[in-house]
């Protein structure tokens, strides 16, 4: 069930957030000047401040201490007043912390003081209670932020090793030469898939024996490349693989040729000599070779 404010608590209310904005931090500490205390306890500046001063062993300094003159024109410059306020303006106020409000009760006996002291006192505790919840909920965000460039940070750096294992895979030499063992199927097939990943503008097989297998090899191509394969004849198995391929994925072309007998992989103007089949990489013993001095040329036009 909800209930409704009545009268005397939405004056309560008010007169709380009338203090609240009567409250001023001033050398880091919450205080009250003498002038607005003396409106809330309905008696003249003059009076409060002659009562304080006869009971000056009661208000140490930081119980109240009275503005400089920078102090005074910064407060000056904080509150909104009329001018004919302004004249009252010109001496140095006292200022009142917490404890020195709670010691004006002492002072001054009025059942009005008492019951202004109380509301007073009561601020300041919810405003005690405010800072230290904005406390915890900054030192979370404190927290969460320092956990966040912790992880950010440890991204960077995984990044990095990631880019540099990167970088050495792609800088990687291409290999001029080697051999291949039965049974090194994983390793010849990968060798075969890197050099068509690394191919920019066209691969060549020049390979009698072709089947399923090379043209899912030609698949790890880049976007763009253009796969071209020479064989000697087009049997109806190959025919029916390649046009189910070529109709799912990039196309690869097949011309017939039957002027060939070694095996030829072809990377943009790279060439290498394959001793076995790409089919069979790896299931028996071949080597292969980086030949330098052979123009991609001279092997499409003498074929």
């Amino acid at each position: 069930m909800i209930m409704e404010p009545t009268d005397k608590n939405l004056e309560r209310i008010e007169n709380d957030l009338q203090i609240q904005n009567l409250i001023h931090i001033i050398r880091e500490k919450h205080v009250i000047i003498d002038r607005d205390l003396a409106a809330l306890y309905q008696v003249d500046t003059k009076r409060l401040n002659e009562q304080v001063k006869r009971n000056s062993e009661r208000f140490p300094d930081d119980f109240m201490f009275q503005l400089t003159t920078d102090e005074f024109n910064n407060w000056k410059s904080q509150i909104a007043t009329s001018n004919s306020a302004r004249m009252s303006l010109r001496k140095r106020p006292y200022a009142f912390t917490e404890c020195g409000i709670a010691m004006l009760s002492s002072v001054l006996h009025s059942r009005t003081a008492i019951e202004v002291n109380i509301r007073i006192m009561r601020t300041f505790v919810a405003l005690r209670n405010l800072a230290a919840s904005n406390s915890q909920i900054f030192h979370s965000i404190y927290s969460l932020e320092k956990r966040q460039y912790c992880l950010e940070a440890h991204q960077e750096k995984t990044d990095n090793i990631i880019n540099e294992i990167l970088d050495r895979i792609n800088n990687r030499p291409t290999p001029e030469q080697g051999i291949f063992y039965n049974g090194q199927i994983f390793d010849a097939y990968t060798f075969v898939s890197d050099l068509i990943r690394n191919a920019n503008h066209r691969i060549i097989i020049i390979d009698n024996y072709i089947d399923d297998t090379v043209l899912k090899l030609l698949d790890k191509r880049n976007h763009n490349v253009q796969a071209i394969i020479y064989t000697n004849k087009n049997t109806p198995k190959l025919e029916l693989d390649i046009a189910k391929h070529n109709a799912q994925y990039a196309p690869v072309h097949v011309n017939i040729t039957p002027n060939i007998h070694d095996r030829f992989l072809i990377t943009d103007d790279i060439v290498y000599h394959i001793g076995a089949s790409i089919k069979d990489l790896g299931k028996k013993l071949f080597g292969f070779s980086l030949m330098k001095a052979l123009k991609v040329s001279d092997i499409i036009k003498n074929r």
